[in-house]
Parts: structure tokens; C-alpha cells; sequence
């Protein structure tokens, strides 16, 4: 295996799941890396957007691929957000905004969770 795709965004951490994958050599693919949507008015990643001159949809997806292993899948509908979604490259956060936007992590935090698929082992 070189990959384990979970769902992973700044609301739900995937700090144990990442630990075993960089253990074992594998990377972790995130799955809804914006959350659905939801994360796009949060006001962190709106202040670090305008910091940067990004959206807060960037902002997250660069604190995804800015972390060991971690690659993500965004969804766009639209060919202009496949082409904001890709405009990430040109920043870097410094550990103190990628330590803010862990920050942003919280218990109910998992946003896909039909019935019978979210794992049992996991509290999230």
C-alpha cells in the first residue's frame, strides 16, 4: 500500500492515522479536504487568506500539502475553482499559522459519516 485516503480538513484531525501512515512509509490521501464547504467562512483561514491574498479554500489546502505526506483531492465544479484549487504553491505558512490552523480541530469535526462507513475505532 502506498496510500490511505481518509477524509482530512482543519476540523477533523487525523493526527494518529498520519502517525501510523509515517511509520509505515505511507502518505495519507485527504478525502473532503475543504469539508464540504463548511470550512470556507471560518475566520482563521478568512484572515490568513487576506494575509497571503488567497481564499480561505487555498489557505486550507496548503496547510494540507504542507504537512509530511499528506496529498489532497479537492472537488471543483467549476473550471475556475480546479485552477484556485491548483494556485497553492506560491505560499508558505509558517508554523505558527499551520500550529492556528490545527487549532481549528474539534470533537464533531467529521463532516462525511454515512451510516456503517465511518470507522468504529474512530472517536472522531
Amino acid at each position: 500500500l502506498v496510500t490511505n485516503q481518509v477524509e482530512y480538513h482543519p476540523y477533523l484531525s487525523q493526527r494518529a492515522v498520519l502517525a501510523v501512515l509515517r511509520e509505515a512509509g505511507m502518505c495519507l490521501t485527504a478525502y473532503s479536504p475543504l469539508a464540504q464547504g463548511r470550512l470556507l467562512d471560518d475566520p482563521v483561514l478568512r484572515t490568513l487568506g487576506a494575509r497571503y491574498g488567497k481564499t480561505p479554500a487555498q489557505v486550507a489546502l496548503r496547510w494540507l500539502l504542507q504537512q509530511d505526506g499528506v496529498v489532497a483531492i479537492p472537488k471543483a465544479a467549476r473550471p475556475e475553482h480546479a485552477a484556485a484549487n491548483i494556485d497553492v504553491f506560491d505560499f508558505t505558512l509558517t508554523d505558527e499559522e499551520m500550529r492556528q490552523i490545527h487549532g481549528l480541530a474539534r470533537p464533531d469535526g467529521r463532516v462525511v459519516d454515512p451510516p456503517g462507513l465511518a470507522p468504529a475505532w474512530d472517536p472522531a
